[in-house]
């Protein structure tokens, strides 16, 4: 069912239980939350006019580069989310996104799904090419989830992935092969079409895509829902009139009306599955 969820916002809002049956939520947009879409913008602006710096710890993890902000207060344990970067690699924008999330109650664990290889030209010049092996990202997300669950800081008793673009594929695919999730999130994440293959997702899945998103056409969204809703695993799809990338606001789709609806779905859909 189409519904209207403010301007300029078209929200499409699909769902089926393990038996089937159709769910349906739609919920106006604000700002709830630790920190307001506002404050999450702001993040975004140079360094020296931002908040400050990040106070997450940078460490290793599975071979990986990694950033992991760990919520104030009571040591663990305590819910995670697995943060998955986009095309652009580990930048800046996730560790905002992993700064949020923390400021919610989560641990949360940013990965940098690239290696790195170099090559030498004839003048002596060394580049370094960022590479995404397939298999070494498979080792890196396994090794990322049990991090979240067995380390003294978190222990985390409910788990979550969340991953956008390249890193919401990623997302989806770890919640195929990974039995002990309890959620996963994907914004605009490439899609997976085979009713089998979705079937071997147990975690409820959350989905955000823009309805302008030329990455993803739009016969290859419907294909994906059609998929979703053949594998009849818990899931939420939700369309918003913005292109790809709306939720960030570094980059020149953002949209703040169509984020924010997006975030507050998002913070309930964790909330329900991780904080109960």
């Amino acid at each position: 069912m189409l519904r209207r969820a403010g301007r300029g916002v078209a929200v499409l809002v699909l769902g089926a239980c393990a038996a089937g049956q159709p769910v349906e939520v739609s919920r106006e947009p604000s700002d709830m939350g630790a920190m307001s879409e506002q404050e999450f913008r702001a993040l975004h602006r140079p360094r020296s006019e931002a908040a400050g710096p990040h106070r997450g710890e940078e460490l290793v993890v599975g071979g990986a580069r990694a950033y992991l902000r760990l919520p104030e207060g009571a040591p663990g344990p305590r819910p995670a989310v697995l943060v998955l970067h986009d095309e652009g690699g580990l930048s800046e924008h996730f560790l905002h996104w992993a700064d949020r999330l923390a400021a919610e109650g989560y641990a949360a664990l940013a990965v940098d799904l690239y290696g790195t290889q170099e090559s030498t030209a004839p003048d002596g010049t060394v580049t370094v090419v960022k590479m995404l092996d397939v298999e070494r990202a498979r080792k890196v997300l396994q090794a990322a989830h049990a991090f979240l669950v067995t380390d003294a800081r978190v222990r985390a008793p409910r788990t979550a992935v969340m991953g956008w673009g390249l890193g919401g594929s990623w997302a989806l695919r770890l919640g195929m092969a990974e039995p002990a999730l309890d959620a996963v999130v994907t914004y605009s994440g490439l899609v997976e079409a085979d009713p089998e293959a979705l079937a071997g997702l147990r975690a409820p899945l959350l989905v955000l895509l823009g309805t302008k998103d030329a990455t993803l056409p739009a016969e290859e969204q419907e294909a994906f829902v059609q998929a979703l809703d053949d594998a009849q695993g818990l899931h939420r799809v939700l369309r918003y009139e913005a292109e790809h990338a709306f939720e960030n606001p570094a980059s020149g789709q953002y949209d703040a009306h169509a984020a924010a609806a997006a975030w507050q779905a998002v913070e309930f859909f964790l909330e329900r599955h991780l904080k109960r």
